[in-house]
């Protein structure tokens, strides 16, 4: 399969996917922070909300009519199977789709909101490639047509439209253009394009760290199965490029370069912030590796680059952990394990040492012995005030441990043991999310108590929670702590709320 043959299927495409689908907006992006010129292909505003409409359209109907009567078959984790539907409608023949059993709901709605009677959802296995075998057997079964995500001329030529639609709209070629790589047909595609017609344009693919299969047979001379994969950005989630895209963008592509997942989402969120669009995690691979080349000075002061958000087909169930992963402006979370001394406000005294700009979105406490506790704090900062952070701590002989990537944070576990208080006292309180506000709080009790267990996660709003666990010598410093609370409601704090005895049974077992 040649580029010029590439290239001709793209041209003939172009005659066929505006019969479904028009054009998707090029827009500059403001982000004018990093110096550079960044734009955004909107494939997210097509259709479907993603690119695949346009390979699954132009394969469908390079087809006869009696190849198209025999039935067509897919598979898909979600988009393909959108324009799979889209195109069985539009074109008058009946689809089965076959989509594995973690399909988000939202994606297998749409499948049918976009292809009604014309479509059938088969749910089976736990993967893209589980769901790809059923359906080549459907396919050997009943004698029906598999159109390929990516792995196909047709519709590899039909997601290349997008590639003409960049070239038409813009006076001044790109120097850079970033293209998430999931089986590598659109990057084919959109590379053979602009080699034609921006040679001097810099292409470079994207994946996910967990999920590098293109950049695997790149390095091994040929498609290679990842033992591991990554479903994450579950959109490019491929364990193994096709034969047909792999020539392409071992040919075409300058280079290719890895994304983490925290470095997605904190795309997700600088799109969100700057446009209010919410790509799925794949749509904003592109622009997660442009901040993270800029980072890396790879990316010239002035230089016009591109990316292309792919899709914003996701489940909403996904954005509470895409919002915890994410950073906020140009500063990122970071989990630090503390040690410090049992006792009075020895907790207070850690955090009073934070530089002002660094804000904590997350505590999580309990206490597991009556020596050196260890408590868990999230912080939002940049790398300069992380720095000053740890050089404070680093001079007080406190060794903190980075705990960013543990699972127990991830999952939010904490540990107490309630045999060890004596007179605790559990009380849900509410504060103004603002910078400062839980510090004072925290700077009035710490005389008082001392902490047993904290659970404070920032959830965007404009009131912060907490629940807080103090334990007291006697039952009248327990009191007296209570009273100061009750006179802080309204000031240092919004509400406070004693937790029931049958809820604070429950905590202390």
């Amino acid at each position: 399969m040649s580029k010029e043959a590439l290239f001709q299927e793209i041209l003939m495409a172009r005659k066929r996917v505006y019969e479904v689908g028009d054009v998707t907006p090029l827009e500059k992006l403001p982000i004018g922070d990093l110096g550079i010129e960044i734009w955004a292909k909107r494939e997210d505003l097509g259709p479907i909300k993603a690119y695949k409409w346009r390979g699954a359209y132009n394969a469908m109907a390079s087809l006869s009519d009696e190849e198209r009567s025999r039935g067509i078959v897919a598979a898909s984790a979600g988009n393909h199977a959108q324009g799979v539907a889209l195109a069985a409608r539009s074109l008058g023949c009946k689809a089965e789709i076959f989509m594995p059993l973690s399909t988000p709901e939202v994606k297998q709605s749409e499948v049918m909101r976009h292809g009604g009677e014309s479509v059938n959802i088969v749910l089976v296995g736990d993967s893209y490639d589980d769901a790809g075998i059923a359906a080549k057997k459907r396919c050997d079964e009943v004698g029906a047509v598999y159109i390929h995500p990516y792995n196909d001329l047709a519709t590899m030529g039909g997601q290349g439209t997008l590639a003409d639609e960049i070239v038409m709209a813009s006076s001044v070629p790109f120097d850079r253009v970033y293209i998430a790589i999931g089986g590598g047909g659109l990057a084919s595609s959109v590379a053979c394009w602009l080699d034609k017609f921006w040679p001097n344009c810099k292409v470079i693919g994207v994946e996910g760290e967990g999920q590098a299969s293109m950049k695997a047979a790149i390095e091994n001379g040929g498609p290679t199965e990842l033992d591991y994969l990554d479903v994450f950005c579950d959109g490019t989630a491929v364990r193994k490029v096709g034969e047909n895209t792999y020539p392409f963008c071992s040919e075409l592509l300058d280079e290719i370069t890895t994304v983490t997942n925290d470095e997605v989402c904190h795309a997700i969120r600088r799109l969100w912030e700057s446009i209010r669009a919410i790509p799925e995690p794949s749509g904003a691979m592109g622009l997660a590796a442009i901040m993270k080349d800029h980072a890396a000075g790879k990316i010239k002061p002035g230089e016009k680059v591109l990316t292309i958000i792919c899709g914003a087909n996701m489940d909403f169930a996904q954005l509470s952990n895409i919002s915890r992963r994410a950073g906020i402006g140009s500063k990122h979370r970071r989990y630090l394990r503390v040690p410090v001394p049992e006792g009075k406000g020895s907790l207070v005294n850690i955090l009073e040492q934070l530089p002002e700009e660094v804000s904590i979105v997350d505590l999580q406490y309990g206490k597991v012995g009556d020596d050196e506790q260890y408590p868990v704090m999230g912080l939002i900062g940049s790398v300069e005030e992380y720095a000053q952070f740890d050089k404070t701590l680093d001079e007080q002989g406190i060794k903190a441990m980075d705990v960013s990537t543990e699972e127990i944070v991830g999952y939010r576990i904490i540990n107490y043991d309630s045999e060890l208080f004596k007179n605790p006292l559990f009380v849900n309180i509410e504060f103004p999310e603002r910078a400062g506000a839980f510090l004072a709080f925290m700077l009035q009790v710490k005389e008082y108590s001392s902490l047993c267990y904290f659970n404070y996660s920032y959830s965007g709003e404009r009131v912060g929670r907490a629940l807080v666990g103090m334990d007291f010598e006697t039952l009248e410093e327990q009191q007296g702590c209570l009273e100061l609370i009750h006179s802080m409601v309204g000031g240092k704090i919004r509400a406070a709320h004693l937790v029931g005895e049958e809820t604070l049974t429950r905590l202390l077992g």
